[in-house]
């Protein structure tokens, strides 16, 4: 058996890809109209027609037990942007116990949305603030193998 992706259900399809493309920046891969995929692996489907599909039971709004979860070392703008498009916030730019900067927020449709730094750009932030590579692998649960190749990779991203 091969997992294929996670769904959501929304009310307003052409609404809720004005975020996940035009915001978060999502490719689709497959667009059946009710159905949209993502390359990231998630589908929206619209609210009528998958109601349809399981006998008309109730699709229940915020159940805050389930979220998308995205990456992006720009979380700063991000934020902005989802502010200026008048987002619910569950919590604005937020740092874990392992380091790494997030924001979590709900989506038209409640679902909660976190975008969290790059891991690797997690190591990277806390090298630059002078942490020792045994400190940061030991904070971030990164190998330190793992740390090293961040840091050689944002260090070539910088140069």
């Amino acid at each position: 058996m091969k997992f294929i992706c996670s769904l959501i259900v929304v009310e307003n399809i052409a609404k809720s890809r004005l975020l996940y493309e035009g915001i978060l920046h999502q490719k689709v891969l497959t667009d059946f109209g009710a159905n949209v995929a993502f390359e990231g692996g998630f589908a929206l489907h619209a609210k009528d027609h998958f109601a349809s599909l399981i006998g008309n039971k109730a699709i229940l709004k915020e159940s805050n037990n389930f979220e998308l979860y995205f990456e992006d070392d720009g979380i700063e703008l991000l934020e902005k942007e989802l502010k200026a498009n008048r987002f619910e916030f569950i919590h604005g730019i937020k740092e874990q116990p392992w380091k790494q900067r997030v924001i979590r927020f709900y989506d038209y449709d409640r679902h909660i949305i976190e975008i969290g730094e790059r891991m690797e750009h997690v190591a990277f932030r806390l090298f630059a603030d002078h942490m020792s590579l045994d400190e940061i692998s030991a904070i971030t649960y990164l190998s330190k193998d793992a740390v090293e190749r961040a840091i050689f990779e944002y260090t070539k991203k910088e140069s």
